[in-house]
């Protein structure tokens, strides 16, 4: 890497903590892609959306051969309203793939059609042990028995249609970001706005550097990924490459940490283009990356979007690893950091 790039740390911080406070459950993604529009534009990029809701920037390179792509997705995990019940309260059905109990006892924000916000909170309907006994413990968490508490005086259908609280109607669960002094963020949303930021860190590096990538590249952030079609439609039919940033799961069995950054050899999907593939390994190798090899069963990104949908071009995935993926999530600064970087890398190389 060129003596005079370097990353900036507080940037991709700050970036990351501004962006996991816009709520963005995917289908309710366009104030954030608005804030990323003029961080784009104030990058030097003349980004747009796209008429499913995607960000597109373009940056031309030193060579029109080959252009490459790179994305990550700014759409997170949520839920909208199944139905208003005669409590009052909120049954929800899921935007993208978690485990119930993960959301139990968050706070949340209901969206309404005229984008007013009210606060709520989810519980089972048998929340207090004082009433039910083992049945709080006991009882399964699911659609049925998982529940908004709305902060308004409502204990009626009537009185909740009254705050303008329609089925349909998106909900956003709380991030809750804390950085730590020891370098860790913990949030949820980190799959996978930590790449987003990572992304704009690499560009905002190179630029500060004076330095352009090697070939024509397209940056994507998409806003559908979360339900599997993030990438399945883009104007990209001339590129040779895409990388799609996103985040490395961690537990047991798995090779990632969250202290570096992980390059995804094979997915849910099946495995990512080994030539590219070994092409991001040499690369962190020869530049002092610190990183780990990973294939994550129960997963799929904006890369396995694109080959599904027809994407005829080399298709390789890398990103930080967060723990607790789809629930509480937790990463490091120095996994974020090596990501940035190999993107830049990646962006610079022949």
């Amino acid at each position: 890497m060129p003596d005079n790039l370097a990353i900036d740390k507080d940037y991709i911080i700050e970036l990351l903590v501004s962006l996991l406070d816009i709520p963005s459950p995917t289908g309710y993604t366009s104030q954030a892609t608005q804030f990323l529009l003029r961080e784009f534009k104030t990058l030097g990029f003349a980004g747009k959306l796209t008429r499913k809701g995607s960000l597109l920037a373009e940056w031309p390179g030193r060579s029109d051969e080959n252009p490459r792509a790179i994305s990550a997705h700014v759409d997170t995990l949520g839920a909208m309203v199944k139905e208003i019940k005669s409590n009052g309260r909120l049954k929800m059905t899921k935007i993208g793939g978690y485990a119930w109990n993960t959301i139990e006892g968050e706070g949340c924000r209901i969206i309404t059609a005229s984008d007013k916000l009210v606060r709520g909170s989810i519980l089972i309907d048998k929340s207090s042990v004082h009433v039910f006994g083992k049945g709080v413990s006991d009882a399964k968490r699911d659609e049925d028995s998982l529940e908004v508490r709305l902060d308004e005086r409502t204990s009626s259908e009537e009185e909740t249609r009254a705050l303008g609280i329609e089925v349909g109607d998106f909900i956003a669960f709380d991030p809750r970001v804390e950085v730590s002094q020891s370098g860790f963020i913990r949030s949820r949303h980190l799959d996978d706005k930590a790449c987003v930021a990572c992304m704009l860190g690499a560009l905002k590096g190179m630029k500060e550097a004076g330095l352009e990538p090697s070939h024509k590249t397209y940056m994507q952030i998409s806003s559908f990924e979360e339900v599997g079609h993030g990438a399945a439609t883009t104007s990209w039919d001339d590129i040779a490459e895409f990388v799609a940033l996103d985040m490395a799961a961690i537990g047991d069995g798995q090779a990632s940490d969250e202290f570096h950054l992980t390059i995804c050899v094979k997915d849910s999907s099946g495995p990512y283009h080994h030539t590219l593939t070994r092409d991001l390994i040499k690369l962190a190798k020869e530049n002092g990356i610190q990183y780990k090899i990973d294939i994550y069963p129960y997963y799929g990104s904006d890369g396995s979007a694109f080959w599904r949908a027809g994407g005829d071009a080399r298709v390789a995935l890398f990103g930080p690893g967060v723990d607790a993926s789809h629930n509480y999530e937790r990463t490091h600064v120095e996994s974020l950091l090596a990501t940035a970087q190999l993107t830049a890398h990646y962006l610079l190389s022949d």
